[in-house]
């Protein structure tokens, strides 16, 4: 007998998945994975010391509150207060999720609708396309380019975009914008005057912003973070996303949030009871209390907040150097803890690749795993179908790791 069981049709052609493929690559304990972005530094000792001390306590090895245990969303609106300037109702206005990837499922399929165009800067981390697509929405698509080095070296500022190009995507059918700083892959922290342009066309247009921050601690000497949420008139259409996994270093635990105003996040949050419903809550209520250690020193050097930046700024320059020095061309980043090269002036032979079809970073990536035991990404996994070809010749390095990991090999 046949099965008429079939796959839903929002879920057709989306089933590739570069990091599937490209952490099985990694799994040879030989290969030095620079490739998905999991720390290989330990976390602050207090927070997992308080990780420790709540698994004791029956109570919190319980349900809690599916939109935020208690203790954890008066800490989150306690911290962004400061930088929002304005009071953060911690049970209208915050969404614990399971990780950003929850978050943005839940802004996207509680907010985007079919017959929707979402704007997708690329590169762009590879969920939001198809998170788009699952929702029935249009994904439309715009490239950060590259303005002219000159021989300098080549920073993650010099990305822009096309200020004209940009107007020229919004319409009528325009829902949202993702937006992404500090970016990933290219590491670019949008300037004041950058988001302005976005806030300008969001507000004209009326349409959303779901922004993504994961990486909003992350930035290095000469730029700051700035959430285009606290822009006049944002603060209404904005979804703004956070993650416990990059602020803490513990990718592990599956944590994010969502801030923004009720009238938004109420609907998140009715996604949210009908799926996941709730969040662990030992690591809720860990999280809470480390929170609540360094919200009381920001100031200090000793704040996660602050020692982590300048410690992967350290990470980052060797980083850089070491690519120099094997003939690959990177774009220094301003935030996160990826660097971008050039790998197409490296003399790779790729002739025992099976795949021709495959853009040219993919190949080099497999070529480099196999033959050198390095593992990295390639940054054509962050494009659309159609535009691949446009960064074939990048790839994507992680430098969370320690500060004397074993030599590049290329």
């Amino acid at each position: 007998m046949s099965l008429k069981i079939i796959n839903a049709k929002r879920i057709e052609g989306l089933d590739s998945n570069v990091w599937i493929e490209f952490t099985k690559l990694a799994a040879d304990p030989s290969v030095v994975n620079l490739g998905q972005g999991l720390p290989d530094i330990s976390p602050p000792i207090y927070v997992k010391e308080k990780l420790s001390e709540i698994a004791a306590i029956d109570s919190l090895n319980q349900y809690t509150r599916g939109f935020g245990h208690p203790s954890l969303v008066k800490a989150l609106a306690c911290l962004y207060e400061k930088f929002y300037q304005n009071q953060i109702n911690p049970n209208k206005e915050i969404l614990v999720t399971v990780g950003a990837y929850g978050s943005l499922f839940n802004a996207i399929q509680g907010l985007i609708d079919e017959g929707d165009e979402v704007i997708i800067i690329m590169p762009f981390y590879d969920c939001y396309e198809p998170m788009v697509r699952m929702a029935g929405a249009t994904p439309v698509f715009i490239p950060l380019r590259s303005k002219p080095v000159d021989g300098k070296k080549w920073s993650s500022s010099d990305w822009t975009l096309d200020p004209q190009e940009l107007a020229s995507k919004f319409n009528s059918k325009t829902k949202a914008i993702i937006l992404n700083t500090p970016h990933n892959p290219i590491g670019k922290v949008y300037t004041k005057e950058e988001l302005q342009v976005i806030a300008d066309l969001c507000i004209k247009y009326d349409t959303l912003c779901i922004s993504d921050e994961v990486y909003e601690w992350l930035v290095y000497t000469g730029n700051k973070h700035l959430k285009i949420a606290t822009f006049p008139g944002m603060w209404e259409r904005t979804i703004t996303i956070g993650s416990a996994g990059k602020t803490f270093s513990v990718t592990g635990w599956k944590l994010g949030w969502s801030i923004g105003p009720h009238h938004l996040i109420k609907h998140l949050q009715t996604v949210q009871q009908n799926t996941i419903y709730t969040c662990a809550t030992p690591l809720q209520e860990a999280l809470a209390q480390a929170f609540w250690i360094d919200i009381k020193r920001m100031d200090d050097p000793e704040c996660y907040f602050n020692s982590l930046p300048k410690e992967l700024e350290v990470k980052r320059d060797r980083m850089v150097h070491l690519l120099e020095s094997l003939g690959l061309k990177p774009i220094v980043p301003d935030g996160g803890y990826f660097i971008i090269a050039d790998v197409s002036l490296l003399d790779a032979d790729l002739s025992d690749m099976k795949d021709s079809n495959e853009p040219y970073d993919y190949k080099f990536v497999k070529w480099m795993t196999k033959n050198k035991k390095l593992s990295a990404i390639p940054v054509s996994a962050f494009c659309n179908a159609e535009t691949k070809l446009q960064f074939e010749k990048f790839v994507r390095f992680c430098f969370i790791k320690p500060l004397q990991p074993p030599p590049l090999r290329l």
